[in-house]
């Protein structure tokens, strides 16, 4: 199994109605900037050890689990949500900086839904970000207006399935069952990785029977389509709001064809990144949707050379 070189320790913070866990690295240093990482959607902090790993010098790293994913809860207590939506997570953010880097500037990184809330938390605080590196962050197609009766409907019917049991996430007899399922979908994913990553990425708990079952850390009701149609043009505002340099980092493999085909590709996603008044791209070859789990060094290389760049 993957033995990480650089260990971890965790915090609980208090962030508007939510204890928040906090995975933290390295410690505080006087005049450098903190390294804040944004996991994405149905992933955990814990996902981001082999960048950590991977990088050449220790830095003081602050990894949030967002709500509803890994070992923070979705709602207060024992109470329950059924829905989602982006601006929590932005707020969600801004209390912890609060709470980690008062009025001191970081250097912000998110992969896929945390690189969308990068990007627009850089817009909304610009002021609080010295330098932004998206991985994988593309945000959402164009809908058109006429389009939103149909998403309302699907909206509130599946709400109703998830009410109904019907939308749970799938558990698995063992840590080793949920690495297979880790693999299956990233076939770039070693198996000392993935064995690793299972135990961080899920957790033993049991059936109605009382066996025992591995539990993915997510809530259910992540997987309930947002209501509201993704606007490009509010997206393009906050891109315009950005002071940060950004690096918007891209895999190799396609993914954003693969998930939308004709209808939103890498061509108009570059077009939108003109809206950033200073931004460079950069691909990582040999690498999937989930690039720091396949070329965690080439990321962190990435990184380090953006964040310390003149």
């Amino acid at each position: 199994m993957y033995q990480p070189r650089r260990l971890s320790r965790s915090e609980s913070v208090p962030v508007r109605t939510l204890d928040y866990h906090v995975r933290l690295w390295g410690q505080p240093s006087p005049g450098r900037a903190p390294l804040v990482l944004l996991h994405g959607w149905m992933d955990v902090s814990a996902s981001w050890q082999f960048v950590i790993d991977a990088m050449a010098e220790e830095r003081f790293v602050i990894a949030p689990d967002w709500r509803g994913f890994g070992l923070t809860a979705g709602a207060p207590g024992d109470g329950r949500v059924d829905n989602y939506w982006l601006p929590d997570y932005l707020a969600d953010l801004d209390w912890l900086l609060d709470h980690y880097t008062g009025e001191q500037p970081v250097d912000l990184v998110g992969h896929s839904m945390g690189g969308n809330v990068a990007m627009h938390y850089g817009g909304v605080r610009p002021q609080r970000v010295r330098r932004l590196v998206n991985l994988e962050g593309f945000g959402m197609p164009a809908f058109r207006p006429d389009e939103a009766p149909g998403r309302y409907a699907r909206w509130i019917d599946e709400l109703k399935r998830l009410h109904k049991g019907e939308m749970s996430l799938s558990s698995y007899p063992g840590p080793e069952g949920v690495a297979r399922r880790l693999m299956k979908t990233n076939p770039r994913l070693d198996e000392h990785k993935a064995q690793w990553l299972a135990r961080q990425w899920a957790r033993e708990g049991q059936d109605a029977q009382g066996q025992p079952r591995w539990e993915i850390l997510g809530d259910p009701a992540h997987k309930i389509v947002n209501a509201h149609l993704f606007r490009v043009d509010e997206m393009l505002a906050l891109y315009a709001a950005i002071t940060a340099p950004v690096l918007a980092v891209e895999a190799s493999d396609d993914s954003l064809g693969g998930w939308w085909g004709k209808r939103y590709g890498l061509d108009e996603y570059h077009q939108r990144l003109k809206s950033v008044r200073e931004v460079r791209i950069a691909q990582v070859p040999e690498a999937g949707h989930m690039l720091h789990h396949d070329q965690p060094a080439r990321v962190a290389t990435l990184i380090e050379a953006f964040l310390q760049a003149d």
